[in-house]
């Protein structure tokens, strides 16, 4: 008899576990920053959920499906920026990420550094900081002078962790923008790679 009941215990639990590969919303939880700690991308998510239909609204206790097995992306290889910028290019940057991203987390701030460095990296930008920051009509920070403000503490310390330790928080991004105060809507139609706070990048 405690064998019988020990077989349909067993079966029980086969039949009500969750998935292997759904995870439980938790309080505080966005769809970017469960695809980081999951190792998959925020548009691989997406497609293993296409029950929600908005990438910014989930809610504590919701599953979801983060097994990538069957569309898994292989890493891509990119040469890395020369870190050895001047202090005049760390500076730049850092204003850059303070004009742009002065409300934002410390991530957010990181992924806006990154989205620079990714230019540089990438052959549809020129390849410095410099020249991509004040490529006409590139940063809204540029043409209203807020580049010229000096960079926060916090905004020197994302540049440092972007050129470093998080160099690929936002691979593959090169746009970055706030949907909700946004007065141009081009960038709605580029594919989306992570939201962090209120800025979605786009590659």
């Amino acid at each position: 008899m405690k064998k019988l009941f020990t077989l349909l215990t067993l079966a029980a639990s086969l039949l009500f576990a969750t998935p292997a590969f759904a995870y439980t919303v938790k309080p505080g939880d966005t769809m970017s920053k469960i695809s980081r700690e999951h190792h998959i991308t925020l548009q691989e998510l997406a497609d293993e959920n296409p029950q929600i239909s908005n990438l910014n609204l989930i809610y504590p206790g919701q599953e979801i499906n983060t097994d990538k097995t069957i569309k898994s992306i292989a890493p891509k290889t990119v040469e890395p920026v020369n870190v050895n910028l001047s202090n005049e290019e760390i500076d730049l940057l850092a204003r850059l990420v303070r004009a742009e991203a002065q409300t934002e987390s410390l991530e957010g701030k990181i992924a806006v550094a990154c989205v620079v460095l990714n230019r540089v990296e990438s052959p549809q930008f020129p390849n410095s900081i410099k020249e991509v920051i004040y490529a006409p009509g590139q940063f809204q920070p540029v043409q209203n002078g807020e580049i010229n403000k000096p960079a926060d503490e916090e905004s020197i310390q994302a540049v440092n962790a972007a050129l470093s330790h998080q160099r690929q928080l936002v691979q593959g991004a090169l746009f970055f923008y706030n949907p909700a105060i946004a007065t141009s809507r081009w960038l709605d139609s580029r594919s989306t790679t992570h939201v962090i706070g209120q800025h979605v990048f786009k590659m």
